[in-house]
């Protein structure tokens, strides 16, 4: 699954960091969603895009589904 985190992040001059406190885990994890290595939960992934301020698909999404 693709995410837009890290380009939030930037457009928000925010930190993994400070998004992982926002939504209760560790930065590291942060780096795993954004990395792919990870999917977080649901609810998780509803916390990170409230915290970003954006829509859940707007930050999620599959590549195949965006041709």
């Amino acid at each position: 699954m693709e995410n837009s985190i890290y380009q939030v992040l930037i457009s928000k001059n925010m930190t993994q960091a400070e998004l992982a406190r926002r939504v209760g885990v560790k930065r590291e994890y942060i780096n795993r969603i954004i990395n792919r290595k990870i999917v977080p939960t649901i609810p998780l992934g509803m916390r990170i895009a409230r915290a970003l301020g954006k829509k859940v698909e707007e930050i999620f999404f599959d590549h195949l589904m965006c041709i």
